[in-house]
C-alpha cells in the first residue's frame, strides 16, 4: 500500500488519460510516472491542491467516501468581504440545489503565501476579494464553490491544503512525494 501526496496545477485534468473531445489539456500522466496508482477523490480542472493518489483501493474509497467525513480544508479567495452571517451560515450548513450541506468550519484569514496562480485571478479595483479558509467534511460536486455562492461570495480561487491529516505543506505545483498511510507505514 503506497500513497502519493500531489500539488495539482490550476488547469490539470484529475485522471491519467486525456478527454476524448476538446482541446488537449495535461492530465496527472505529465506529472507522475508511477503505475497503478489512482486518485482518491478529485479536484476541478480550475481548482488547485492537494491530490491524494494510491495503488491501494480500500484506502482510495476510505478517503473519497463521504460516508467517512475526512475533513478536507481549502484556501479559498473569493469576491465580496464577508459578513459574520455568511461565515456563519457557512458554519451552520448551506442549502443546495441537491440539499443542505454538512457544517463547515469557516473563518477569515490573511492572505496566504501561494504561489502564482497561471492564468492570475482578475483584479478588479473596485471588488474587493479576501481568503477564507474552509474545511468540510463532504465531497459533493463542486461543494465549497457552490457553499460559497449560496452566501454571496462567489470564489475566484481554490486550493485544497489538507485532507485528513495530510497537507501541501513544502510540496511545489506540479511536485509530488511519497507519504505515510494512515497506518503509519513508511512508503
Amino acid at each position: 500500500m503506497a500513497l502519493i501526496l500531489f500539488n495539482k496545477p490550476y488547469g490539470v485534468l484529475c485522471q491519467f488519460s486525456g478527454e476524448r473531445t476538446g482541446p488537449p489539456r495535461p492530465t496527472l500522466a505529465a506529472f507522475i510516472d508511477r503505475p497503478g496508482f489512482y486518485p482518491a477523490g478529485r479536484l476541478d480542472l480550475d481548482s488547485e491542491g492537494l491530490l491524494l493518489l494510491t495503488d491501494d483501493g480500500r484506502l482510495q474509497a476510505r478517503i473519497a467516501d463521504p460516508r467517512f467525513k475526512t475533513p478536507k480544508t481549502y484556501l479559498v479567495q473569493v469576491e465580496g468581504d464577508p459578513d459574520e452571517a455568511a461565515l456563519d451560515a457557512l458554519r451552520r450548513g448551506v442549502r443546495l440545489k441537491d440539499g443542505m450541506t454538512l457544517p463547515a468550519e469557516a473563518e477569515q484569514i490573511n492572505d496566504p503565501a501561494l504561489w502564482p496562480r497561471d492564468p492570475p485571478v482578475r483584479f478588479r479595483k473596485t471588488v474587493p476579494d479576501c481568503w477564507l479558509r474552509l474545511t468540510i467534511r463532504e465531497g459533493r460536486n463542486r461543494q465549497v464553490r457552490r457553499m460559497t455562492a449560496a452566501v454571496g461570495l462567489p470564489t475566484l480561487r481554490l486550493v485544497r491544503w489538507r485532507i485528513g491529516d495530510w497537507t501541501l505543506d513544502g510540496i511545489e505545483p506540479g511536485q509530488w512525494r511519497n507519504a505515510q498511510t494512515p497506518a503509519g507505514d513508511a512508503i
